[in-house]
């Protein structure tokens, strides 16, 4: 496998302890589902920026590792629906009265009142048409970090009875990891496919991939999982 993107924040005693470790895998299971993370307005933009620039108008841009990463999302989703996969949806939720779950901390420009500011959060929640949902594909609304909470996305996974997940979209740090670590406490085989998430900051990106490979999920190379999936929809033929 080529050099893993977390390798230069390791230490020599981080790298010497992995040395030593047993290599561990969780694997694919036998029905597999597509999870797509909060691929939201919010975090693109209306166009490609560096995010230094994109946060003005866009304060929770992830800049252009949000755009970089939608190529390769299309493609996981294109051999998803290709296979019969079944793909779920998530991303926020309007403002339904419940307390937000930053609690004391307005962050990524929401106390901004301009009339421009007010318009583009009001859109902050349409997922991208790069990879908008069709007919038949469930969009789970939530109101926390993980994909699990407060929503019927066991149920709809159960439904199918899928025991594999694969995570896409973003944070890798913040929303995809509270959807694989619940993923992983239900039970359900987590995959994330590392050119498919991304991140505001690159350190963050990094270790949260290195992390959640640990211990909560198999983090591959988008080829590795086409290639599962190829063989997936093969043996279902």
């Amino acid at each position: 496998m080529a050099e893993r993107v977390w390798n230069q924040y390791l230490t020599p005693q981080d790298k010497a302890h992995l040395e030593k470790s047993a290599p561990t895998s969780v694997g694919f299971g036998n029905k597999p589902a597509l999870l797509l993370i909060d691929l939201y307005r919010w975090v693109f933009g209306d166009e490609p920026q560096p995010i230094i620039d994109a946060i003005e108008t866009w304060p929770s841009s992830c800049g252009l590792a949000a755009w970089d990463a939608i190529p390769h999302i299309q493609t996981l989703l294109k051999a998803a629906r290709d296979a019969g996969i079944p793909v779920v949806h998530a991303t926020g939720r309007e403002d339904d009265g419940l307390a937000t779950w930053s609690v004391g901390r307005e962050i990524y420009g929401s106390n901004d009142r301009d009339a421009e500011a007010i318009e583009r959060r009001s859109r902050r929640w349409e997922i991208i048409d790069e990879v908008a949902p069709i007919t038949g594909e469930p969009v789970m609304r939530k109101d926390s970090p993980s994909a699990f909470w407060g929503t019927p996305l066991m149920g709809h996974l159960n439904y199918h009875n899928v025991d594999t997940i694969i995570a896409c979209g973003e944070t890798t740090s913040g929303c995809v990891r509270a959807s694989v670590v619940d993923g992983c406490t239900n039970r359900y085989r987590m995959i994330v496919a590392e050119e498919c998430v991304f991140d505001r900051h690159e350190a963050a990106h990094a270790i949260n991939l290195f992390d959640m490979h640990q211990k909560y999920a198999d983090v591959l190379p988008l080829a590795d999982i086409l290639e599962y999936i190829a063989d997936w929809q093969a043996n279902q033929e």
